[in-house]
């Protein structure tokens, strides 16, 4: 996993390279806001921790999730180190980090100090990943999808970083057991 992680980019570069929505990736990392109680905590775990996430740039569950982290990977860069691979191109991982049968995304991929895999989170919160997989199934698409985006935006971020911080925090303390 070391080489992969390794020769995967940075999220500066990703933004740089995507091809859909650009504008809005580095809008969103721009905008993105990281509560200084989770810089703190991330700032509190043992050792260094790196996160490879699974992606592609025309995912909206991705460009609303993925830049609070990263934000707050370059608020807490002796913790924390972040880097992106393309689900597409890396199916095999994918399908090791399957939501049931379905390869949704983004998917942040845990890794230890020796880049051994600790953990993974995605492709969405928790609340809104059971709402959009049972009572969201009632609407159509397009209607499911602004509700998704109107989710988000009451969000901003907040119920990932937690979700991820958490994560990260059991990992850490795994590791010292």
């Amino acid at each position: 996993m070391q080489t992969r992680y390794d020769s995967a980019p940075t999220f500066d570069a990703f933004v740089e390279a995507a091809q859909a929505n650009k504008q809005l990736w580095a809008t969103t990392y721009r905008l993105a806001r990281v509560p200084d109680t989770f810089v703190e905590r991330v700032r509190a775990l043992p050792h260094m921790l790196r996160l490879l996430v699974l992606n592609e740039d025309w995912c909206g569950d991705a460009v609303n999730t993925l830049p609070a982290i990263a934000k707050l990977a370059s608020l807490a860069p002796d913790r924390l180190d972040l880097r992106v691979l393309g689900r597409d191109a890396n199916l095999d991982l994918m399908d090791a980090h399957l939501t049931g049968t379905s390869r949704s995304i983004p998917v942040v991929i845990v890794l230890g100090h020796d880049y051994v895999e600790r953990g993974w989170w995605g492709p969405r919160p928790r609340d809104l990943q059971a709402w959009t997989t049972g009572p969201g199934q009632l609407l159509d698409k397009p209607e499911r999808y602004r509700e998704i985006r109107r989710w988000y935006a009451r969000d901003r971020g907040l119920t990932t970083l937690e979700e991820v911080v958490s994560l990260m925090e059991d990992v850490a303390a795994q590791s010292e057991s």
